[in-house]
């Protein structure tokens, strides 16, 4: 094992000892080793490459900006932005989402269910009717190009997510998008939307 000498203290915000195999905070309640048996790190993370194991009493993992530190909300946050780029499309599940995240499933729903109101596949699914929706509005695929595009794994679980939000059929919403641009009423349209 190698010694890592720092002069100075502000560098040394990881200590560890060679007699126990732990790295702490500086500013840790147990008592410290003796000064010849410490070791310092600049992260808990060398620390740990080093073959160091986290202080069970101060928690040097969780030091202020960490994900341990930032707790549930981050954990939230991380699974948000993996739905977002698509994680649960494509025969992903729950389950493999909270895998990534280091986790169980129930734990995971629990966690959605307070931070973000939903389950994981609600947030899923109204991100997927929000992508088809722009994509109906926008282009003139075909409503199977727009399903698969938008991350359904069927044309019918597209159909029913998008009448439960809409309380229409896509093709409806866009027949109806189509008739405002060629008679140039845009405004009804858009009030007639915002009335479904």
């Amino acid at each position: 094992m190698t010694r890592v000498a720092t002069a100075s203290s502000t560098t040394r915000r990881t200590r560890a000892a060679l007699t126990t195999q732990i790295y702490c905070r500086p500013t840790c309640p147990v008592k410290p080793a003796k000064s010849r048996n410490v070791v310092f790190f600049p992260t808990a993370a060398a620390a740990e490459r080093a073959g160091f194991r986290p202080c069970l009493r101060c928690r040097p993992e969780a030091a202020p900006g960490t994900p341990a530190w930032r707790g549930a909300a981050a954990t939230v946050s991380r699974a948000l932005r993996l739905i977002e780029r698509g994680f649960l499309d494509g025969g992903k599940r729950v389950e493999d989402l909270a895998d990534t995240l280091g986790m169980t499933t129930r734990h995971l729903r629990r966690l959605f269910l307070r931070h973000a109101g939903a389950s994981p596949n609600a947030v899923a699914t109204t991100r997927r009717v929000q992508r088809a929706k722009a994509l109906v509005d926008e282009t003139a695929l075909p409503m199977s190009a727009i399903a698969f595009a938008a991350g359904f794994a069927s044309i019918r679980r597209f159909n029913a997510a998008f009448r439960a939000v809409y309380r229409r059929p896509p093709s409806a919403v866009r027949r109806a998008r189509r008739r405002a641009r060629t008679t140039g009423q845009t405004d009804s349209l858009q009030r007639q939307l915002w009335l479904m």
